[in-house]
């Protein structure tokens, strides 16, 4: 493991040597990839096959302008709007449209206005006349001048009629026509006359039914209509207020489609005199479309003409009459029926399709942070800054590549939701959205651990704002009686603004192709109908906010990298500078101790040398834990879990200290809060002079660490995981080179290409080679091991022992395990843990004399034999201890200063001439014996108390 000269590893460095490995990593997973860049090619071509097939079905003849042959072998034909059918008639040229008689809107017979308990005016008909529908149609007048209004009033509706027949149209300018019937958006039919419903002449006095023969522009043909008379009814009120309220109780009274006391209109003729005509008109306008679809036409223009006309004939004789002669379409070319089936399906279909990255990007975050890998990484001296940096930047490049791809297929294929509107607001909505959805991405993934619940969080909100957006906001958008500060308010949820913003372009698009012109521009974000501008700005804030929130939750937070820091973290070097009382924590003691149980002499020893450094620190010890716990609070009803117990230790460099004890006793506990996975409970522990509760950032630069578990990139290979964790130890070039390789060889994966295989293919003994090969790399001063021989077979165990003997030469490592021989080979001293407590501490052999100072006998005989064997041992030894006793063996331990080995040998041969002795042996203490030994001897010390 070569040396790296250069100190801890610039932010640039560790950007780059993250970018690398990021880019290794996606190049091994170039299939996932290449899937998630190619799903808008296959949504663009549904959308093509979708607007192809109904592209086809509104191309069929039903479809089209009607024709007609000429001759009888329909070698001519004539097309045009008088062979068409109804239906047909949209599409068909109107260079002629037919002229209409101009109409009232008046009320149907069952909702005219009469007498009522909210309309107590005695002038109005009674209510019983909606039973017979003989109810009068009405008109409310007011003003300032009344005896001027009621004689105006008496020229609004006209006298007798007489229909001509020649001529029927122009005789119908000289009366009043209304009718009940809903208006259309066009001119082209009256419907007044196509509806199946009566017309009716608004007359003072009523005069006989009749019909009337009215052309059909369609058949070519006239059709008969049913004429009624129905009486003109006005009525005056003393102001403009007593008009209104009876006009909104009306109103008010029904239901959304109809008023039930409704009135044909209403005037206040304000300051009218004969030198000033000056009107206010109230009209009904029930039957306007306010739901977004194009608005019907209103029949109101009669009413005005009303007034102009009473208002010339009072003042200017009978005979002066305005004459309101018709109505009509606008002449208009034919046109192709067609539909943009992209546009009208855009704000779903588009929210879904740029919301799939969210998961994506959240799933990836939070795989980091489940498989330990961030952490990991940090460990190894990436800062916070350059992974935040270079993990934003990937997940932009992957969703602007996403988008451009997207949009660019979609306008080369035709999609008129691309191609009309102007492809630089495009721009800057999709880049801000999807900055935003990182943004939002990066701080959701603050509160996620498990990848499973992100995952399926992450879909929730993609299909949940998806179908909230298209039925229950598209609603309140298109409706103008919503107040629009509550759709504001309703936009500061990203997937509302989003389909929002889907939502303008995909109605200027639609609008754009059935209308020939282009779609939105930048002009139009200045319309108040357009939400575009408002949606443009919240994004922009949110994602202003929301990326320092994601980063300081990040750090408060810390769900799986690393150790929390104090929610005013961002205020550390303003303290230093306003402060200058403020100190980092020194080497000092933490807080008193109180010790329920006696320490043996050996653990009492090593904490009074802690102590010592803690006033006196020396520079050669590289660890120093000064009274460390880790206590996990209870759950369930359960008590507290003391997983270590102020754990004090020294440890200099070129030290290799050894941890034993029985699983759950804290050792990996106290390994975890050392690398920073968790923070203790109280205490701390020095690093190179560095305290892990605020200097965990600059610890990590000088720290190397083999987890228990592994933690690696199953699709990167050996070396491209040495390369990436030398690159953030600072190695680079020719050094970098030669650290990679002698990292592979001492830990046997560089022979047979093995260090070339992606480490998801090798064995569990390979990946912890590999693991211990990552934490020596780059020369740390302090490294961690965890039970690194797990899995090991002897060979590569051996290969293993002594690649750690030679790393300890100028370092400190802490080493866990299992395997007493292990330890006895690599650890300078040892320290048993049980517990949570330190029992022993010293050497091998230290203790192995302090704990073992007898031999272990061991003899098998027949089980009629064993008093046999025990008077044996006794007359040998009287304080032997029988430790051991199963189907007639049995195992003593004998104090070493009671026997000689001679005697032993003797006392077996004579016994072998008075009974059958099948085996026995005499052993020494080994580590395990002691390991036993203490284990059990505080065990049973907990039980006692």
């Amino acid at each position: 493991m070569a040396d790296s000269s250069h100190g801890p590893a610039s932010f640039m460095v560790q950007a780059n040597a993250l970018l690398r490995k990021n880019l290794t990593f996606q190049k091994r997973n170039l299939r996932t990839n290449i899937r998630l860049i190619a799903f808008p090619f296959f949504l663009c071509l549904l959308l093509v096959l979708i607007q192809h097939l109904v592209d086809n079905e509104l191309d069929k003849p039903k479809n089209k302008c009607g024709c007609s042959c000429v001759d009888t072998r329909c070698e001519t034909k004539v097309c045009g709007i008088e062979y068409s059918t109804l239906d047909q008639a949209f599409t068909c040229p109107v260079p002629h449209p037919v002229n209409w008689p101009p109409f009232l809107q008046i009320p149907a017979p069952e909702f005219r206005a009469s007498r009522t308990d909210f309309t107590p005016f005695l002038d109005l008909p009674d209510d019983s006349c909606k039973m017979t529908g003989s109810c009068p149609v009405t008109i409310i007048l007011t003003g300032g001048n009344q005896s001027l209004g009621q004689s105006l009033a008496g020229n609004l509706f006209m006298g007798a009629f007489s229909p001509n027949s020649s001529h029927i149209f122009s005789s119908l300018t000289s009366v009043l026509l209304g009718s009940y019937s809903e208006p259309k958006i066009t001119n082209f039919l009256e419907p007044a006359f196509f509806s199946g419903l009566p017309v009716y002449i608004i007359q003072p006095q009523c005069a006989p039914n009749f019909s009337l023969s009215v052309p059909d522009p369609i058949a070519s043909e006239t059709r008969q209509q049913e004429v009624r008379c129905v009486q003109g009814l006005h009525l005056w009120r003393n102001s403009s207020s007593e008009v209104n309220d009876e006009l909104y109780k009306g109103y008010q009274q029904g239901n959304s489609e109809r008023k039930i006391n409704e009135f044909v209109a209403a005037y206040d003729f304000l300051d009218t005199n004969e030198h000033n005509f000056n009107v206010s008109i109230w009209y009904n306008s029930t039957y306007k479309n306010d739901n977004g679809n194009p608005p019907n036409l209103v029949r109101v223009p009669r009413s005005v003409n009303m007034a102009s006309n009473a208002y010339l004939q009072f003042f200017r004789g009978a005979g002066t009459k305005m004459l309101f002669e018709f109505v009509k379409e606008m002449p208009k070319p034919g046109i192709k029926l067609s539909l943009d089936f992209s546009s009208l399906l855009s704000a779903l279909f588009f929210t879904w399709v740029i919301l799939q990255l969210f998961p994506v990007i959240l799933t990836s975050l939070v795989y980091e942070k489940e498989r330990n890998l961030r952490i990991m990484m940090k460990m190894h001296g990436l800062g916070d800054d350059p992974y935040w940096m270079i993990s934003y930047a990937y997940f932009l490049f992957i969703s602007l590549t996403y988008m451009l791809v997207f949009v660019m297929f979609g306008s080369l294929i035709g999609i008129k939701f691309f191609t009309l509107n102007d492809y630089s607001i495009q721009f800057v909505f999709y880049f801000i959205y999807i900055n935003l959805q990182i943004s939002l991405a990066f701080l959701v993934a603050t509160v996620f651990s498990k990848v499973k619940t992100a995952s399926v969080i992450g879909y929730i909100c993609v299909f949940g704002s998806g179908l909230l957006g298209r039925f229950l906001f598209h609603f309140f958008v298109e409706d103008a009686s919503f107040p629009r500060g509550w759709i504001i308010v309703m936009e500061l949820y990203p997937g509302f603004s989003l389909y929002r913003g889907l939502y303008e372009f995909g109605q200027y698009s639609f609008l754009g192709s059935y209308m020939g012109i282009d779609g939105m521009q930048w002009k139009d974000l200045s319309d108040s109908t357009n939400g575009m501008e408002e949606v443009l700005i919240i994004m922009f804030v949110e994602w202003m906010v929301v990326l320092p929130v994601a980063y300081y939750l990040d750090q408060v937070l810390a769900l799986g990298s690393g150790v929390r820091k104090h929610p005013l973290f961002f205020m550390e070097k303003f303290w230093k500078k306003r402060s200058p009382s403020f100190r980092r924590p020194s080497l000092r003691r933490q807080g008193s101790r109180v010790f329920v149980q006696m320490e043996k002499a050996d653990v009492s020893q090593e904490r009074e040398k802690v102590e010592q450094l803690l006033l006196e620190p020396r520079v050669n010890h590289a660890i120093i834990c000064d009274n460390i716990k880790k206590v996990y609070p209870g759950k369930d009803g359960n008590p507290e879990k003391f997983a270590v117990r102020g754990l004090s230790l020294s440890l200099p460099r070129g030290e290799c200290f050894g941890i034993l004890g029985p699983n759950g006793a804290g050792k990996t506990s106290f390994i975890n809060m050392m690398i920073g996975l968790i923070t203790p409970t109280s205490g701390t522990a020095f690093v190179q002079g560095l305290d892990i509760r605020t200097d965990m950032d600059k610890i990590y630069t000088s720290m190397g660490v083999c987890p228990q578990h592994d933690l690696l990139w199953e699709t990167l290979t050996g070396r491209e995981h040495l390369l990436f964790y030398g690159r953030l130890k600072n190695l680079k070039g020719a050094a970098l080179t030669q650290a990679v390789e002698e990292s592979l060889k001492s830990v046997n994966l560089f022979h047979g290409g093995v260090g070339d295989k992606q480490s998801g293919k090798y064995s569990g003994g390979m990946k912890r080679r590999l693991n211990v090969a990552i934490s020596l790399i780059g020369d740390p001063k302090v490294v961690y091991m965890d039970e690194p021989s797990t899995g090991l077979d002897p060979a590569s165990r051996n290969n293993l022992w002594n690649v750690v003997k030679r790393a300890k030469q100028d370092r400190a490592i802490i080493l866990t395990t299992h395997s007493m021989e292990e330890a006895e080979v690599l650890c300078d001293r040892l320290g048993i843990f049980v517990d949570g407590n330190l029992q022993c501490i010293g050497n091998p052999k230290e203790l192995k004399a302090r704990y073992g100072g007898s031999y272990v006998f061991t003899m098998t005989t027949s089980s009629n034999q064993e008093d046999d064997v025990e008077n044996l041992v006794r007359s040998l030894s009287p304080n032997a201890n029988k430790i051991y006793h199963i189907s007639g063996t049995q195992k003593f331990e004998i104090p070493k200063q009671e026997v000689k080995i001679a005697d032993v040998f003797q006392a077996v041969e004579n016994a072998k001439k008075m009974f059958t002795i099948h085996a026995w042996g005499l052993a020494d203490t080994t580590l395990e014996d002691v390991f036993i030994k203490v284990a059990q001897g505080v065990q049973a010390l907990n039980v006692l108390s």
